[in-house]
């Protein structure tokens, strides 16, 4: 039997935090995604807080009111963050976060899932889940750092291979890093004292790293250790998911320390406590540490050991620690398969034991259900992960735990399932990326093609489809009837579904033929699905499905649906939409809309939104006059601060070295705005990070971010880690 295949690749490191902006000087805010709703919510030209310096991707806590902080299904507010800078709770001046491709100045009113009678976000638009994993989709850096791709490599794969050589490289250089970047960052620590600043320099030198010493020791680990004391809540939890992300296994001892809030960890923070957030943050970075390709297998024992005692010990009222652990832990594999049982002990083994073991505590968590339900949603994504991970010469152990876990996904997702809808949706997901397309996964395709019908809930249904995409191109044995079966099944879904699906099935069209091109699985029924989408796409009427349509295509890179994205980024008003085609346009490497693109570029000053997303696509494309053009734009033009931190972090996420001075003399210039020069050493950060991709695409790709808490999404305050850039 085949195996299926890991995860994206690469899925290392990345981007950094983003600074704060506030409202007004008493009134709390909501946190909105830079790359998704800053427009939508109406905010061009008001002020608004962006806490942790990061961007809002979605729901946050989307459990009974205040779920997040609460140890039961709905119990009260999560507690809040302590310090002086801690955000207030949501109050009547706070603008609402629209959902990414919501309209301008609307608010949508699907209530979030688990909160009968709660307005708010309509979190079941697709653009959520693009939200989270479109990182390994655009690889942005790999083209401007690699002057394009080679055929047989991922960046190949996802549509941009041969055409991308002629572009040279521009990736900063170390010099460059060592003798501009690190400084002005390192100095920045030394001198400010506002969060923006701090925790943006913080990410960002974690994101670089440094060169260790014989001894281990690293520079850079020395400096961010000591903000684990402020009193600034959110500087000293960003602190110790910065340890994390600088992944040295020195700090695993710090870490832990915090995580299990002991002595030396209430010495690390100056508190007779350590905070839930920051050990939660703690837990995250152990997570981060044994994600690291230099990390060695006793490290990851250590770790595992360190997140499952965490576990067990855990007294807080709060879900975000054992969520925390449980992500951590699917981070995390053991590298031995299997370990020897201890003579005279009953029982399984500890996780830390082995891969097995690992697999066998997570699998009995998710039974318990005396386990928050929230916190069990975590554990399929955390088996699917340790499953792909397994080295192939394990065949026969593969067999037999993917066995274990697929059947007891399969009786979670059947008709009348008991289950809490969260733990549904993460089975439907892990369900598609342990499914292959060959004969003995029929399945779990019929399963997943039995929530449509059998399922109430709206975002089971709308998973459903992502995991079919995933299952149908992952190569089974005697796989042409999966592929036929889950392709059919898509494009039914696109033609007859109901119109909330529409989206979804052209997304989840686009995931399938990107994923079989990865896999060279070549099927009639591919290219059918390719032709159905460009109908849809040319007969589409409202904007959202037409976006959805768009990104498809892109990632898919189907170059025959060019035309048609082309006229459309002229015909188009709503800028949202136009962002999302100019983005397909890039993500297929259609470099004949280069001009249409840098016109919106130039006419999108006071659009930060649009011109982040055509920012973006001309990176893609390999545009030579883009970084300039910003830059120009970021001195001269940019007088809001929504537009300097569009510009900014899209400079940032094009990572092109002649960005490196400009945003050295910004974060350097006191006559701007601290919020203003925290954006600044925020674009740093990714532009000289060591790893393509931003460092917790790691925990979003394929996560299930409807079971949220606080500490890992927030949309009321945005001090979850996957806010942070």
């Amino acid at each position: 039997m085949a195996f299926a295949p890991p995860p994206l690749e690469p899925l290392h490191s990345g981007s950094g935090s983003r600074p704060h902006f506030k409202k007004n000087e008493t009134a709390p805010m909501k946190k909105l995604v830079l790359a998704a709703t800053f427009v939508a919510a109406g905010l061009l030209g008001q002020d608004v807080t962006f806490a942790h310096g990061g961007n809002y991707r979605g729901p946050g806590d989307t459990v009974p009111p205040g779920g997040g902080g609460s140890g039961g299904g709905g119990a009260g507010p999560a507690p809040g963050p302590s310090g002086p800078s801690t955000p207030g709770g949501t109050g009547p001046s706070s603008p609402t976060p629209l959902a990414p491709g919501s309209p301008a100045g609307s608010t949508a009113s699907s209530p979030t899932s688990g909160s009968p009678g709660n307005s708010g976000p309509d979190l079941t638009l697709w653009s959520y889940w693009w939200e989270f994993n479109k990182e390994p989709y655009l690889n942005l850096k790999s083209m401007v750092w690699g002057g394009g791709a080679e055929s047989g490599t991922d960046g190949f794969f996802l549509g941009r291979g041969e055409q991308a050589k002629e572009k040279d490289s521009l990736r900063p250089t170390p010099q460059q890093i060592r003798d501009k970047v690190v400084p002005a960052l390192l100095k920045a620590l030394e001198t400010e004292t506002n969060n923006d600043i701090v925790t943006g320099a913080m990410i960002a030198l974690a994101k670089i790293g440094d060169v260790k010493s014989e001894a281990g020791e690293s520079a850079f680990e020395q400096v961010i250790a000591r903000f684990l004391s402020d009193k600034v809540q959110e500087i000293s939890e960003t602190a110790a998911v910065s340890l994390g992300i600088l992944a040295n296994p020195k700090s695993i001892k710090t870490l832990n320390d915090l995580l299990q809030d002991n002595a030396d960890g209430r010495g690390a923070v100056g508190s007779g406590e350590v905070p839930y957030r920051t050990r939660s943050f703690a837990a995250y970075g152990l997570g981060l540490i044994g994600a690291s390709k230099d990390a060695k297998p006793e490290d990851r024992r250590k770790i595992v050991q360190h997140l499952a005692q965490a576990i067990s010990s855990d007294q807080t009222s709060s879900r975000d620690l054992k969520v925390a652990c449980i992500i951590a832990m699917g981070l995390c594999p053991i590298e031995q398969m299997n370990a020897p049982m201890t003579e005279g002990v009953d029982g399984p083994q500890a996780p830390d034991a082995s891969r097995a073991a690992q697999l066998q505590y997570l699998m009995s968590f998710l039974a318990d259900d005396t386990n928050n339900y929230l916190v069990r949603a975590h554990c399929p994504t955390a088996l699917a992960r340790l499953l792909n991970g397994i080295p192939a010469e394990e065949h026969t152990e593969y067999t037999k735990w993917r066995t274990i876990v697929r059947d007891d996904l399969l009786a979670r997702v059947a008709k009348n399932s008991k289950e809490q809808n969260e733990v549904l949706q993460s089975a439907v997901l892990a369900l598609g990326l342990i499914g292959t397309n060959g004969k003995d996964d029929k399945a779990i395709r019929d399963a997943i093609a039995a929530v449509q019908k059998d399922v109430s809930d709206q975002q089971t249904r709308n998973f459903s489809l992502i995991a079919m995409a995933k299952a149908g191109a992952n190569p089974g044995e005697d796989g042409d009837k999966g592929v036929e079966e889950a392709g059919k099944f898509l494009m039914d879904q696109l033609q007859k579904g109901k119109s909330s699906i529409k989206p979804w099935a052209g997304l989840a069209i686009g995931v399938m033929c990107e994923q079989a091109a990865r896999n060279n699985i070549t099927h009639p029924t591919v290219t059918a699905m390719g032709g159905a989408l460009r109908s849809a796409l040319a007969e589409e009427g409202n904007n959202s499905n037409l976006s959805a349509y768009a990104i498809a295509c892109g990632i898919m890179s189907d170059l025959e649906a060019s035309g048609t994205l082309v006229k459309l980024l002229e015909k188009v008003g709503d800028y949202e939409a136009r962002g999302y085609i100019a983005l397909g346009l890039g993500l297929m490497n259609q470099r004949n809309a280069i001009e249409d693109i840098q016109r919106i570029i130039t006419e999108s000053k006071y659009r930060p939104e649009l011109l982040k997303q055509a920012a973006i696509a001309l990176g893609l494309l390999g545009d030579k006059e883009l970084v300039s053009t910003l830059i120009t734009m970021l001195n001269k033009e940019a007088k809001s601060l929504a537009t300097q931190a569009a510009i900014s972090s899209a400079l940032g996420f094009i990572g092109d070295q002649r960005s490196i001075d400009p945003l050295v003399e910004m974060l350097e210039n006191k006559d701007l705005t601290d919020r203003a020069r925290g954006f600044a050493a925020v674009a740093l950060g990714i532009v000289a990070d060591k790893e393509p991709l931003p460092w917790n695409s790691k925990v979003a790709v394929d996560l299930n971010y409807r079971a949220s808490t606080s500490t890992l999404v927030d949309s009321t305050n945005g001090t979850g880690i996957l806010d942070i850039l």
